[in-house]
C-alpha cells in the first residue's frame, strides 16, 4: 500500500467515523447541584481521616459521585442532602444552580471550576459538625470537556469561548461556553439542570458548536 493510498484511506475512515458518531455532536451532561471538599473540610463535617463512599463513576475520568451528602446553609434558608463529588480537592467549592439563591439568600459567582477567588463562601453542615467557608460558592460556567484530538477535530481551543446550538421543540443558542480540552477528559458538554430543562434537554441529548 503506498503512501497515497493509505492517505485515502485514512481520510475516508474519518469521514465513516463522523457519520457513526454524528458529526461534531456533542454528548450532553446535566449538572444539578453537587460540593467538592478539600480533605481538612472533609474531616471537620465527618470525622478526622474520613473517607469518602463512592457510589457510581461520573463521565469525566477519576470523577465519582459520594454516598455522602451535606446541607449547604444561607442567611435566609438551607438545602439539604446536596451530594458530595470525589475525590477531594486542593479547595472545597460548592456549585448551585441561579435559583438556588432566592432560597439561600446567597448568590454563587459565574466561574469556571477552580476559579474561587473573590467568589461568596456558605456554611456546610455535616453529621459530625459544620463548616463556614470563606469562599467557593459558584454557580457553574457552562462548558465543554474534550481531549486536545476532539479540539484539533472541532476546530477549537483549550479557554476558547464559543457559542452552542440546541435544536428541538424548546431548542436554541447558548452563548460564553468555556472549551476545556486536555487529554484526561471525556467529550461532553456540562450544563446545570436548569438550563437543560429550559431547553428541553436530556443525558441523551446532544449539541454542536457554532462558527
Amino acid at each position: 500500500m503506498d503512501n497515497k493510498y493509505a492517505a485515502v484511506m485514512e481520510l475516508l475512515l474519518e469521514v465513516l467515523n463522523d457519520g457513526k458518531n454524528g458529526g461534531n455532536e456533542i454528548p450532553v451532561g446535566i449538572s444539578n447541584r453537587h460540593i467538592h471538599l478539600s480533605q481538612a473540610d472533609l474531616d471537620a463535617l465527618f470525622g478526622a481521616g474520613y473517607q469518602l463512599t463512592k457510589i457510581k463513576d461520573l463521565s469525566q475520568p477519576g470523577q465519582y459521585a459520594c454516598k455522602e451528602t451535606l446541607t449547604i446553609a444561607g442567611p435566609k434558608g438551607a438545602i439539604e442532602k446536596v451530594r458530595i463529588l470525589g475525590p477531594v480537592r486542593k479547595e472545597t467549592q460548592i456549585e448551585v444552580l441561579a435559583g438556588d439563591s432566592f432560597k439561600l439568600g446567597a448568590s454563587g459567582a459565574v466561574r469556571m471550576s477552580g476559579d474561587l477567588a473573590g467568589t461568596p463562601g456558605i456554611t456546610l453542615i455535616g453529621p459530625k459538625g459544620s463548616v463556614q467557608t470563606k469562599e467557593g460558592l459558584i454557580v457553574a460556567q457552562r462548558h465543554i470537556h474534550m481531549t486536545l484530538a476532539d479540539a484539533s477535530r472541532l476546530g477549537v481551543k483549550n479557554g476558547d469561548i464559543v457559542d452552542i446550538k440546541v435544536t428541538g421543540p424548546r431548542g436554541g443558542v447558548l452563548s460564553n461556553v468555556a472549551i476545556r480540552a486536555n487529554d484526561s477528559s471525556a467529550l461532553e458538554c456540562h450544563i446545570d439542570t436548569e438550563e437543560a430543562n429550559g431547553l428541553g434537554l436530556t443525558s441523551k441529548s446532544t449539541i454542536t458548536i457554532v462558527k
